[in-house]
């Protein structure tokens, strides 16, 4: 049997084109458009470079050896690939006859310095204040979604904010692809399996979801929400597991909501559509929408509580706890903006104190400022 390490330099060895870029830590995504044609994000924009691979063939050598890495396949019949580099990064792939001109590979780079909300504060992504608010809302146990666009800096938000975990806790994450790096000690990491060439022995992310109800979970964390597990994990929320994290592609807040009524339809349990919302409506406590801007920055843009789905009006209730105001274009065309409390005194105020916490000052000074009701809150 080969030696992992001898294995791991291998296939980075297929990859020798784009190793440069693999180890510049400045780069965050690798697309490659078949052989001759290679793409590079560095600082949030696209860079074409002049690197090309000898071939189809080498591109697909190099695929069926990523694929072997992770205990997959990819060849005609299966031509797309979901899997990850020895570093962790993230590889997606599509192949011919489903990519004609291909392969085209596209590798998110995976980070082994821990992104933190103070780093993600230095960064300008959100304010000290809305650093403190994020520990408190998770500190407190509530239902968190990150949801942003392709690439707007979920799972660095997801990781940054498992740092508010407190300690003794027992997490289990459940991925599709491991990218989640917990900044906790009692981590237990699942991953999901596709079926092997005979259609055997795949293990889904509801099938694990449902083994680790039963496995004593303080928190549980979705990889990334995509699918009909959707209902199950609003099931577990609205069921006592509460402190729940995950992420999901969505724009908006209210289209994150949206979405995730699309994803739980997507489920093999028959429900009545306004069963479904109720629930959702109370599962879910907190979104926190990021974005990347058409500067190419990532930033926080709405920090938004959901208070519950309304059936008289057919909408669900939210409120943004802090969002970002935008002013224009500064002088080297970066988007000037800031992120802000909005005035808004958000209902789990009580939920906070019962766990010992309490909101930023900023909150209540904003709420006074604009002559909002503080008075519920003992300030």
């Amino acid at each position: 049997m080969i030696p992992q390490d001898v294995f791991e330099e291998a296939l980075l060895e297929f990859f020798s084109p784009v190793r440069p870029f693999l180890d510049d830590p400045k780069v965050s995504e690798v697309m490659i458009n078949g052989p001759d044609q290679v793409f590079i994000e560095k600082g949030g924009q696209l860079f074409l470079t002049d690197v090309k691979f000898e071939g189809a063939e080498a591109l697909m050598a190099a695929l069926r050896t990523a694929a072997q890495f992770v205990g997959k396949f990819v060849d005609e019949k299966r031509p797309i690939l979901e899997g990850r580099l020895p570093d962790g990064s993230r590889l997606q792939a599509i192949v011919p006859p489903a990519a004609p001109g291909g392969p085209f590979i596209a590798i998110r780079r995976f980070f082994k310095e821990t992104l933190t909300v103070e780093r993600l504060v230095k960064f300008g992504s959100m304010t000290p204040e809305a650093g403190e608010l994020l520990q408190v809302l998770v500190k407190a146990k509530l239902n968190v979604i990150i949801a942003g666009g392709t690439g707007s800096g979920k799972t660095s938000m997801l990781n940054a904010l498992s740092s508010f975990i407190p300690d003794g806790e027992r997490i289990v994450v459940i991925e599709d692809s491991k990218e989640v790096q917990l900044q906790k000690t009692h981590v237990v990491q699942l991953e999901a399996r596709p079926p092997d060439p005979k259609g055997r022995g795949a293990v889904t992310i509801r099938d694990l979801f449902r083994a680790t109800l039963r496995m004593r979970p303080d928190r549980l964390v979705i990889g990334e929400i995509r699918g009909g597990e959707a209902l199950d994990i609003v099931q577990a929320m609205t069921s006592g597991h509460g402190g729940c994290m995950g992420t999901c592609h969505a724009t908006y807040p209210r289209d994150t909501m949206t979405r995730l009524e699309t994803m739980c339809m997507m489920s093999d349990i028959d429900m009545p559509l306004a069963a479904m919302r109720a629930q959702l409506g109370s599962g879910i406590n907190i979104i926190v929408q990021v974005s990347r801007l058409q500067d190419g920055s990532r930033k926080t843009t709405h920090i938004t509580e959901v208070l519950n789905y309304d059936p008289d009006t057919g909408k669900y209730q939210m409120q943004d706890i802090m969002a970002r105001r935008y002013q224009g274009l500064g002088p080297g065309g970066e988007i000037q903006s800031e992120f802000e409390a909005t005035g808004v005194i958000p209902s789990c105020v009580e939920q906070l104190r019962e766990h010992g916490v309490d909101l930023p000052s900023v909150i209540y000074d904003t709420a006074r400022k604009r002559g909002h009701d503080t008075s519920e809150s003992g300030h």
